[in-house]
């Protein structure tokens, strides 16, 4: 008999020796003008009975502390002041890049264990003992749990502190910038802006009031009670909120700006920010907002958990990411904005803004219970986030996307920094997994498990799964909102009806573990018994070289489990002449070669052959969809089968290697209606060996198919440019250029016509060409001149005039296919012609900008391009003049960027790493924005990994 689950006690978790906050009020005054914050915060605590209470605090200016009114001592530890012996001794042995490494790493590990420990001491008693003692008694205080206390000793020794203080000359956590203000709550970074008890474990209610001048607009956490006018000359406003829902620290956000607000249209809750200028951006780009709020709302079958929801968008530059969240909050960079006459940003910003608000259900609102859960709490966010893209951008969208996450996740779980829950990765890693790549990984990673979970439970149970979850977060008795791995599987078990057993196999091998399921699968037609014989070979996507994973501490251990497979069966789906059919006949455990037996439904006997229809078109696609294609019954004259497919509603998480003939391959493009199954055939079609005019004409009328889905449409373009060769007679690129004729062109003239951009999916289409005819390559890896000729009369007769949409996304694409050639003896004479083209772009930008400077961007990326791909024929140093320039204090944040990191590439290839290292220094200092700093940074970094990249590619 299983023992009883022992209920979670939410109120006596926090319950210990340590000091637990019941409330905190913060109320400061702040003036831009002198990048100063001056005020003070008070916090209702539970004060353990040593009467010491240790909070956080770090770059503050403490003024006064007192307890119930009555002032009392305090000791302060700055830990920016602290110097670190042991680091100084390990920065002085640097003798290499690895042993500078082990440096840096050290010194990391150092900081994040100082910053664990309290550095702000009051003393809530009257006997105040030496800084030393006390010091040793809160390392006591964090690492011991006591016996808990009873109701009336908790409300014997609850206090009042007050804390005044002010923020001056601030350099993390808050930041300043001309007449903005904004936080961004990093790991632990709170504190560098109040004090507070920076730790995920303790979470309050706030009072939050925020003076400022009266021109100015200060937007934080909760609902805003009331705004006072004060008296004084001039005038400055008080901004008064509460949040009633209790929340870490962490959450507490603040952004003060000029801001003009936009409520939302169909619902009162919910706000949107922006400075003046990007008002009309802010109007078009927030006008869908309401259905994701509503989708989740009705999904979840309860209201949104706060009182209200501000988007607020401010500069990129003023950005310190591109999104940071806050409770009943968040920041955005006013890069995602767009108006009317933009196409290309409205998917991405709408999954941005969709996926933050489903931050503030699964993150915010329920945090996870550990940070081996983390994975469970951004795994759900990116669930919901799923949801609002099937309902709102189509379910081929939705698939699609899915798809491309899941083969990058099987390309990239290898090693244990993608081992979702376990303490190599969550605890080793100290939080530098989710930064860069490897978070987009475990996202998408996550998301797919939970959707495994989905497919085997059904979407109903799922659906039950989070309902209960939220509804159970929403209970007032509850204190805490955490969600834990453990309770998740129990819900698995309890509400979606899973099996132990099948439980027990899942969480440690999908969760706990790394690496994918690899198959490679093969079939023969056993034409006496009807049957088909299926081959399969398992893998795991998991490095066999224990050296390759450092986190994974347990490898061989890991990797003996991930030979005995994986939990559940696998569906193959069989298409044939009379129907299509299901088998789930793949176990996913036991041996790694096995035999499949899979009965055919339909009799070659009692067919005959037939000839094509009249009218019917020449490469079988009848305009009858349900009447079976003459090509078809050709083809299987000798087998019934049409094509095959292996876990065709993606199941798994898996990488397979499914082995047909090409004309089953081509069955599938032409014939299966979903994306997943197209993009898979034309993967295959374009890796083959050998090309048959076939394979081209198939990924022709795909392309052409303006019914398709328009992804798999571009995918089929670059397919085409793969296959064009002299040994296919360029078919590739001729039908590319072709069918973009047929679009674009004005058939009497020979010329492009004007634009016209109102057929979206067909735009997306066509503006993807001029990428996938410069990536055309002859024998000698150079572009063949007709597809130079090509880009350079597009660029050449561009003209948007009575286009109703930008171009300026089309003209990027452009100037991108330029820096994707490759000239040779014959095409090297236009090049000229180009580099006009690009530099008259360059110039007119830089007097009229484009959204978000993407012209520029583009020309400077082509250019730098171009240069280092012709360096014996350009000279270098007149490209660096060129581009030089843009790098001015007051040219758009992205291009000053990009102008940098092209100048980098430059130094780097001229002058070697040394050289680039420096002039990457000079660029950190004279680069203004926080954000930028960090861009540079990065791009220093792959300059410090190209060398060893091409050292190991002449090795190997």
């Amino acid at each position: 008999m299983a023992k009883p689950r022992k209920p979670k006690n939410d109120d006596a978790k926090p319950d210990n020796s340590g000091p637990v906050v019941r409330h905190q009020k913060l109320c400061l005054s702040i003036d831009l003008a002198n990048r100063r914050i001056y005020g003070y915060t008070e916090l209702k605590i539970m004060v353990p009975e040593m009467g010491i209470v240790g909070l956080h605090a770090e770059n503050l200016g403490i003024e006064s502390v007192s307890v119930d009114g009555e002032p009392t001592e305090f000791e302060y530890y700055p830990h920016s002041n602290h110097r670190d012996s042991e680091s100084e001794r390990d920065w002085s042995s640097v003798t290499s890049p690895s042993s500078a490494a082990d440096a840096a790493g050290s010194s990391y590990l150092s900081a994040l264990e100082r910053e664990l420990v309290p550095n702000l001491l009051i003393n809530c008693c009257k006997a105040f003992k030496a800084g030393s003692e006390v010091q040793e008694q809160v390392v006591v205080v964090v690492e011991n749990e006591a016996a808990q206390q009873s109701s009336e000793e908790a409300k014997q020794n609850l206090r009042l502190v007050r804390i005044d203080y002010w923020v001056e000359k601030a350099e993390t956590g808050i930041y300043f910038c001309n007449n903005v203000l904004h936080t961004d709550n990093q790991m632990r970074r709170a504190r560098c802006w109040f004090p507070c008890m920076d730790d995920c474990s303790q979470s309050c209610c706030y009072d939050l009031e925020f003076t400022v001048a009266r021109n100015l607009v200060a937007v934080s956490n909760g609902s805003l009670l009331y705004q006072v006018l004060s008296k004084d000359d001039p005038p400055r406003k008080t901004y008064v909120y509460r949040l009633d829902v209790p929340v870490s620290a962490r959450w507490i956000s603040l952004v003060v700006a000029p801001f003009e607000i936009l409520p939302d249209h169909q619902s009162g809750l919910i706000s949107h920010m922006c400075l003046p200028a990007n008002l009309s951006k802010l109007r078009n780009t927030v006008d869908f907002f309401h259905g994701a709020f509503s989708c989740y709302k009705d999904y979840l079958a309860v209201n949104f958990p706060f009182g209200s929801y501000k988007q607020v968008f401010i500069e990129p530059e003023m950005a310190v990411s591109s999104l940071s969240s806050g409770a009943s909050m968040s920041i955005f960079s006013s890069q995602v904005l767009f108006d009317e006459k933009i196409i290309d940003q409205t998917i991405d910003t709408r999954i941005k803004l969709a996926f933050a608000l489903a931050r503030q259900w699964f993150g915010v609102y329920i945090t996870p219970d550990a940070p081996n859960d983390e994975w469970l709490l951004d795994g759900l966010a990116g669930f919901l986030t799923d949801l609002f893209i099937k309902k709102y951008l189509g379910n081929n969208e939705a698939r699609y996307r899915r798809y491309k996450a899941n083969c990058a996740v099987c390309r990239a779980d290898d090693s244990g920094a993608t081992a979702l829950s376990s303490t190599a990765s969550c605890k080793d890693l100290f939080g530098t997994q989710c930064i860069g790549i490897y978070s987009k990984i475990r996202s998408w990673k996550s998301v797919a498990i939970l959707q495994m979970l989905e497919k085997q439970m059904g979407p109903e149970s799922f659906r039950k799964i989070l309902q209960t979850i939220v509804s159970r977060a929403q209970d007032k008795t509850r204190s805490l909102r955490s969600l834990s791995t453990k309770e998740f599987r129990h819900f698995a078990n309890k509400v979606g009806n899973l099996e132990r057993p099948f439980l027990k196999e899942f969480f440690p091998r999908w969760v706990e573990l790394c690496g994918c399921p690899v198959l490679r699968m093969g079939f023969s037609y056993n034409k006496r018994k009807n049957m088909v014989e299926v081959a399969v070979l398992r893998g795991c996507t998991e490095m066999s070289d224990s050296s390759a994973s450092t986190v994974n501490a347990n490898s061989e251990s890991e990797k003996r489990d991930s030979d005995s497979g994986w939990p559940g069966m696998m569906s193959i789906r069989v298409h044939e002449l009379d129907g299509t059919f299901d088998h789930p006949v793949l176990p996913m455990a036991g041996e790694t070669v096995q035999l499949l037996e899979i009965q055919c439904h339909s009799k070659l006997a009692a067919r005959r052959f037939q000839k094509p229809k009249k009218g019917s078109k020449l490469d079988g696609a009848d305009d009858n969809g349900d009447a079976t294609p003459a090509l078809d019954i050709r083809s299987s004259m000798e087998s019934p089968l049409l094509w095959m497919r292996a876990d065709p509603e993606m199941e798994y998480l898996a990488e397979i290697h499914f082995n047909q003939p090409v004309q089953m391959w081509i069955n599938q493009l032409e014939k299966d209606k979903d994306v997943v199954a197209q993009a898979q055939a034309i993967a295959m079609l374009e890796s083959l060996p050998q090309l048959p005019f076939s394979v081209v004409n198939a990924l022709n009328n795909f392309l052409i198919d303006s019914k398709a889905f328009w992804r798999v449409r571009i995918e089929a373009a670059f397919a085409l440019a793969n296959t064009a060769s002299e040994d296919t007679d360029w078919a590739g690129l001729l039908h590319l250029v072709t069918f973009y004729k047929s679009r674009r062109f004005d058939a009497n003239i020979g010329l492009p016509k004007p634009n016209d951009f109102h057929d979206i999916p067909e735009y997306l289409v066509l503006e993807a060409i001029p990428h996938a005819v410069a990536m055309v390559r002859a024998a000698d890896q150079k572009s063949p001149r007709e597809a130079v000729e090509f880009v350079l009369q597009l660029l050449k007769y561009n003209d948007n005039n009575g286009n109703s949409y930008s171009d300026v996304f089309w003209l990027s694409s452009l100037i991108q296919s330029v820096g994707e050639l490759e000239f040779g003896q014959q095409s090297i004479v236009l090049l000229s012609s180009l580099l006009k083209r690009i530099d008259r772009l360059l110039q007119f930008d830089r007097l009229m900008p484009s959204y978000n400077g993407i012209l520029s961007v583009s020309c400077i990326r082509s250019l730098t391009h171009i240069a280092l791909k012709l360096m014996g024929f350009v000279p270098l140093d007149r490209v660096f003049e060129l581009v030089k320039p843009f790098r001015d204090i007051k040219a758009i944040w992205q291009v000053r960027v990009e102008a940098s990191r092209a100048l980098l590439d430059l130094e780097f290839h001229c002058k070697g790493i040394d050289a680039a290292l420096a002039l990457f220094m000079r660029y950190l200092d004279e680069e203004p924005s926080f954000r930028g700093q960090m861009k540079l940074a990065v791009h220093a970094m792959r300059l410090c990994k190209a060398p060893n990249l091409i050292w190991s590619a002449k090795r190997s």
